[in-house]
């Protein structure tokens, strides 16, 4: 059949920087005339297919466009139209999806059946989130340095980085890169940047480590928290840390033991909880949260 015999072609143009229109004619029992039909129409296809006369020409498919020497299944061009469309939902975009077409060799099958999987990664801040990472991704290409007002929780700071990458983490998105005014890589979140600009001048690439993206390591454990909970917040436990981080007790409340990074990430996420929480250890910190809840009280109470 003429699409397996296309199939074909392709897959040994995949796998071979060069062959003939005799060999491919050998190969397949047609004739040189219908090899060469099979071009016309693989290029007519999207495939960027090349053909050089003379003693050392052949047939092969052009420089910058050749995969890994393996044909992809439907299944395989699914899934990887459900990572480029998660990219579109925050660029605003549909790049991606054109990527897509051109991956999918003009089979409109493969681009309209993948429904079952769905990826937004876009968020509230969609309108500010875009044109960073837009900004971001070509300083990379480029490799220019970037400049922002950053804000955490030790306080305002001016940085100078230059990006290694873009990090989608935590349900956030962060920029990893050299960071010029503390001599050491860092990550920024996207949202707590204000003012990015590309400044246009160039760096030469460093030897760079790892990224190392475990939880413990980019929030090392700083206090360990003993907190009594309210059965009717049980499902925020399971959301945040599963179902085996809390012990229920006989009167239904629930015991639950972790670590947190700092005590303002310990007392924010207590108060998300209103009076369904109360933390019975560490008692120092104890203390302190209820003096917290004093202030908290007499400003109300005016």
């Amino acid at each position: 059949m003429k699409i397996d015999r296309l199939i074909g072609i392709l897959s040994i143009l995949l796998q071979k920087e060069k062959v003939t229109a005799p060999y491919l004619a050998e190969k397949f029992e047609v004739s040189r005339r219908t090899i060469n039909r099979d071009v016309e129409n693989l290029c007519k296809a999207g495939i960027p297919v090349v053909t050089e006369q003379g003693a050392n020409g052949g047939i092969s498919i052009m420089e910058g466009y050749r995969m890994d020497k393996t044909l992809l299944t439907s299944s395989d061009m699914q899934a990887i139209l459900a990572g480029l469309r998660s990219l579109d939902s925050v660029s605003g975009t549909n790049r991606y999806q054109q990527l897509m077409e051109k991956l999918s060799v003009g089979n409109s099958t493969i681009l309209t059946t993948n429904d079952h999987i769905l990826i937004d990664l876009s968020s509230w801040y969609k309108e500010t989130l875009a044109p960073k990472i837009e900004l971001i991704q070509a300083a990379i290409h480029e490799r220019r340095k970037i400049h922002f007002q950053y804000f955490s929780p030790g306080g305002e700071s001016v940085r100078m980085v230059e990006p290694c990458c873009l990090l989608f983490q935590w349900a956030a998105w962060y920029v990893w890169g050299f960071c010029l005014d503390r001599q050491d890589y860092r990550m920024f979140k996207l949202n707590r940047m204000l003012g990015l600009t590309d400044t246009g001048e160039l760096f030469e690439p460093r030897e760079r480590p790892d990224i190392n993206l475990d939880t413990e390591k980019v929030f090392p454990t700083a206090i360990r928290a003993e907190i009594i909970l309210e059965p009717s917040v049980k499902w925020r436990l399971v959301e945040e840390y599963g179902i085996e981080c809390f012990v229920e007790r006989e009167d239904g409340k629930l015991e639950f033991k972790n670590g947190f990074a700092d005590k303002n990430h310990l007392f924010s996420w207590l108060l998300s909880f209103g009076d369904k929480a109360e933390m019975t250890a560490p008692e120092e910190l104890r203390k302190e949260f209820m003096g917290l809840l004093d202030s908290m009280r007499d400003k109300y109470l005016g």
